[in-house]
């Protein structure tokens, strides 16, 4: 039986499957997955352009963006503006 490495930028078929993910990775509270969906997204939409966009180099947003790193708040904003996206707040419950 041959297996291959399963990659999340192979699936991403819509900004609703984005939107899913990213869902779940601040649901969860989990930093290295938040950074594996933005890779993933970043590697679907062409990691060289994201990352000239950004003005860093493609190796430093591909460190940036993998689990493990620690990037910048604004980082993170920045990447995902430019994926077309941003983050919104509400309120977890009324009290």
């Amino acid at each position: 039986m041959k297996t291959s490495k399963w990659d999340m930028a192979e699936f991403i078929e819509s900004k609703e499957d984005v939107i899913a993910h990213l869902t779940v990775a601040l649901e969860e509270n989990d930093i290295d997955f938040l950074l594996s969906v933005l890779n993933a997204l970043a590697r679907s939409k062409g990691m060289a352009q994201i990352a000239a966009d950004l003005g860093v180099s493609r190796e430093g947003l591909y460190k940036t963006l993998s689990p493990g790193s620690n990037p910048a708040f604004g980082t993170v904003v920045k990447a995902l503006d430019n994926l077309g996206f941003k983050l919104n707040i509400e309120l977890k419950c009324a009290s």
